[in-house]
């Protein structure tokens, strides 16, 4: 387990392994004397004191008295949220009004950028940069707006800076594959089978570069019955129309309300053994098994059972932006593009202009909330109210255990929108039902330090997937050197390790919406130390064969929870159609002098749909 040494006040530090005690305490006060978030590791994301107050609004525990709230200042606008969208809102609000407009951004949690999380760590004297969220620029040359285009060439975004500093080739040059862990649990035994080639979603390996065997190879490693291995090798390698004899407008039709597993076992003829295998492809795109999304979501993904249906390829945007490479991508992520948004509306807070020197730029947390400068940037302060009143808004928020009011012109929401019911309640019954439609989808991004990475290549995998164990993918990081960061290259180097973990409630009949429910409660009762020991024990099992202990060789575990996570995106099995556009229409409704922002209003877990919708606020607000 984790030690004191790693810890303060709960909360891991960034101390590299071997230091004294006298070091250790040394280090400690250091930390205590410099507030910089990145570096914290233990529980992030969505971390302690950053959902308690907003809880127990919703839960009506607690007389927030809107009234006792002291607070004399003024802003031209107030923003709730600081993450992509609420950063994108200032911005748009600063173009259109001046520099000199003064800007308020509340942010719930101790760092900005919402779920475009950084993480630090520093082993054996080197930094290492990874996310702890919100990963990549989604395809940006097919899905990206002329808006959300613009924004990123004002902040100094090259995409094409990208296809250098991400190597595709580092994995496949080594030899290394994907792989898929069966763990005891579920298939009888413990086993790791390397040579995965099922295509991959936003795939970062290029196409001829994924070192796979055969289907028939690499299934027949299996740990299943010869029966199961045998319709699972047909299932990719002989198609079938499963669904002959209805038209294509019936095999549409049966796709959009069919799930995926029910596809399978229905249709394919797959016992349920087999079509256990499939259970969690989908968590880490979807944040739902294949118990959860609509088969035809499955035949747009490319996953196995399709190719003989007969049916004309799909031509939506959604598919044509997955068929970019998934290597636009900062080493800390979207992380950057918060960086680059806070540095250019609050100049004082880091040096530099460029995409990359944000990697590497210093950034003093001191200067986000100065009267000195017009926008202001206020952490660890929870909304709680948001009123019209005549030519104003009233917004009271909580810091520590205080409450303080500020008045603005105008405001933008760019928060959670199931939460905006509770700071709006004056807000029509319809909207706040529609609000309260976009249930998040919860995941735990987990990054784990690692002294080495020798294990991998002994194993030859560089991407696991696990179809029922605790964490559904395992990786190593995306190899992005830029702006004077160098990605580890040799094995013998320290790496970060990506473990996403879905909470999954595959038997129990829930909607979408109920397992994302579900799951919420499921990740706030959940301690780090859980956490650890399920991180621990999945590693050590997947890669002991290859000499991986995880009492030797893990240097640092952060945990970033985000109990709401993905924005809720139209489901077929459970979304009317028309319920996209009706809902979304009404829940982001201005209400006077208040605009509704975030990539919640689009229904759209992206980057790009954050920054859309900011626009939108902003040009939606009563410049009166």
């Amino acid at each position: 387990m984790i030690t004191r040494r790693d810890f303060l006040n709960g909360v891991a530090l960034g101390i590299s392994a071997g230091l004294s005690p006298w070091q250790s305490l040394q280090a400690e006060s250091q930390a205590r004397a410099r507030y910089y978030p990145p570096s914290l590791m233990g529980m992030r994301g969505g971390h302690a004191g950053a959902f308690e107050a907003a809880h127990a609004l919703a839960r009506g525990e607690g007389a927030f008295r809107a009234g006792s709230a002291a607070g004399s200042e003024t802003f031209d606008l107030v923003v709730v949220g600081g993450g992509i969208s609420g950063l994108s809102a200032a911005w748009f609000y600063q173009q259109q009004h001046g520099p000199k407009a003064r800007i308020l951004i509340l942010e719930n949690h101790d760092d900005f950028g919402g779920h475009a999380k950084r993480n630090e760590f520093q082993v054996d004297g080197r930094l290492l940069i990874s996310y702890g969220g919100s990963e990549s620029l989604q395809s940006p040359n097919t899905l990206y707006s002329a808006i959300a285009g613009a924004l990123l060439q004002d902040l100094g975004v090259n995409i094409e800076r990208f296809n250098t500093a991400f190597d595709r080739q580092l994995y496949p040059s080594l030899g290394l594959s994907r792989g898929v862990f069966f763990d005891k649990e579920n298939f009888g035994r413990d086993a790791l089978v390397t040579g995965d080639g099922t295509p991959v979603v936003d795939d970062d390996i290029p196409a001829g570069k994924r070192n796979a065997r055969s289907n028939r190879a690499f299934i027949g490693d299996f740990p299943l019955e010869a029966a199961d291995r045998a319709a699972l090798i047909a299932l990719h390698d002989d198609p079938r129309d499963y669904l002959a004899g209805m038209t294509e407008v019936e095999k549409r039709a049966y796709l959009d309300h069919t799930s995926y597993r029910d596809y399978l076992q229905q249709k394919a003829g797959l016992s349920p053994a087999a079509v256990r295998y499939f259970q969690g492809r989908s968590l880490d795109f979807f944040a739902i098994g294949s118990d959860g999304i609509p088969a035809r979501a499955a035949m747009v993904l490319r996953y196995p059972g399709f190719d003989g249906l007969g049916l004309p390829a799909e031509r939506a945007p959604t598919r044509a932006g997955l068929d970019e490479p998934y290597i636009y991508h900062f080493p800390d992520g979207n992380a950057s593009l918060a960086r680059l948004l806070v540095r250019r509306l609050i100049p004082a807070a880091a040096p530099g202009r460029s995409m990359e020197d944000i990697v590497l730029a210093p950034f003093d947390y001191a200067q986000l909330d100065s009267a000195n400068t017009p926008v202001r940037l206020r952490l660890n302060s929870t909304a709680l109210s948001v009123k019209n009143l005549g030519n104003a808004v009233d917004v009271v928020y909580m810091r520590g255990s205080q409450l303080h009011r500020v008045s603005a012109r105008h405001c933008v929401l760019a928060c959670y929108h199931a939460m905006i019911p509770y700071l709006m309640p004056e807000l029509s019954d319809g909207q706040q039902d529609a609000l309260r439609a976009c249930v998040k989808a919860p995941l735990v991004y987990s990054k784990v330090a690692i002294r080495n990475w020798e294990a991998f290549v002994r194993l030859g995998v560089h991407e696991i997937y696990s179809p029922t164990a605790f964490s559904a993918r395992v990786k190593l990081d995306y190899p992005v050197t830029l702006g004077g960061y160098r990605h580890p290259r040799h094995p013998s180097e320290p790496m970060v390790v990506h473990m996403v973990h879905v909470p999954a409630f595959p038997d129990q009949g829930l909607s979408a919406r109920e397992q994302s429910r579900a799951g919420h409660a499921l990740l706030l009762q959940t301690p780090f130390a859980s956490y650890e020991v399920r991180i621990r024990d999945q590693l050590d099992r997947m890669l002991g064969a290859g000499g991986f202990e995880s009492g030797k060789d893990v240097r640092g575990i952060t945990v970033n929870r985000w109990s709401h996570g993905y924005a809720y995106a139209f489901n077929s099995l459970f979304d009317k159609a028309g319920d996209e556009q009706r809902l979304t229409s009404l829940a982001r409704k201005p209400s006077g002098r208040v605009t509704i922002a975030n990539s919640d209003a689009a229904w759209d877990p992206y980057a790009h749909a954050a920054i859309d919708q900011a626009w939108r606020a902003v040009r939606e607000l009563n410049t009166g």
